[in-house]
């Protein structure tokens, strides 16, 4: 089994249940436990502003899946909540993205772990934190020191327990 962190963050349909309903069907994914996840934060967009906030956690799970194979399944998971693809950084029914898949490192066409960017977000390291508070980085950065350099802050917790 292999520890992963999946970020999860929707901001249409009633997000919260979204990412409520994504997290319970990843923990029923043959190969997949839901172990740990963050309380969800409400966050201000990034790259594409025109939208309404984000509500935003991050899952710790343990996988037995290859990091393919997990891609896969969240993604079916994606479609089945009603994702649709149109506006890069747009709004979305729910996104769930492999942040980190125990130490590896992968650079292909359609997926890429450490997950580009997540050291640079702080809807992404904010629950990170909460979940992981003395996690050392791929970069090789403390979790909370990353944080704290963050620009784009604009996150408040609202909700301690979402799953």
């Amino acid at each position: 089994m292999v520890r992963a962190y999946i970020a999860l963050g929707s901001n249409q349909d009633n997000p919260r249940e979204k990412i409520r309903t994504a997290l319970q069907r990843m923990h029923e994914v043959d190969g997949i436990t839901v172990r740990k996840v963050a309380p969800l934060y409400l966050t201000e967009p990034v790259g594409y502003e025109e939208q309404e906030w984000f509500y935003n956690t991050v899952a710790e799970i343990e996988t037995a899946l290859p990091p393919s194979e997990l891609l896969a399944a969240l993604q079916k998971i994606e479609n089945h909540l009603g994702r649709v693809r149109t506006v890069r950084w747009g709004p979305r029914t729910i996104d769930l993205d492999i942040i980190l898949y125990g130490d590896e490192k992968i650079l292909e066409e359609d997926l890429q772990i450490p997950h580009p960017r997540f050291e640079e977000r702080a809807f992404v390291l904010a629950p990170l934190k909460d979940l992981a508070p003395d996690m050392i980085l791929p970069s090789g950065n403390k979790i909370g020191e990353a944080l704290k350099r963050l620009t784009d802050k604009k996150f408040v917790c609202i909700d301690q327990k979402i799953w």
